[in-house]
C-alpha cells in the first residue's frame, strides 16, 4: 500500500457498530489506545471490517487544533 498521508496507525477493529448509512468503527491501537472511525456502511463493507481485522487508521488534515479549559 502506498498512499500521501504521513499519519497511519496499525490496529485491530475492536468494534463495529453499523448504522442506516454510517459504520462506527473501533480500532485498538498498540498500548491499548482506541480510535474511532465513523465511515460510510458500504465502505466498511467492501473493507470486510470486523473484530480482528488489522486495519491502519490513516490520518490526514491540514490543521490540527488544540484547545486548554
Amino acid at each position: 500500500m502506498k498512499i500521501s498521508a504521513r499519519n497511519m496507525l496499525k490496529g485491530k477493529v475492536k468494534q463495529v457498530n453499523a448504522g442506516a448509512i454510517n459504520t462506527e468503527v473501533t480500532v485498538e491501537l498498540a498500548g491499548g489506545n482506541e480510535i474511532v472511525s465513523v465511515i460510510t456502511k458500504a465502505s466498511a463493507e467492501k473493507l470486510g471490517l470486523a473484530p480482528g481485522k488489522e486495519v491502519y487508521a490513516v490520518i490526514k488534515a491540514s490543521n490540527v487544533m488544540i484547545a486548554v479549559d
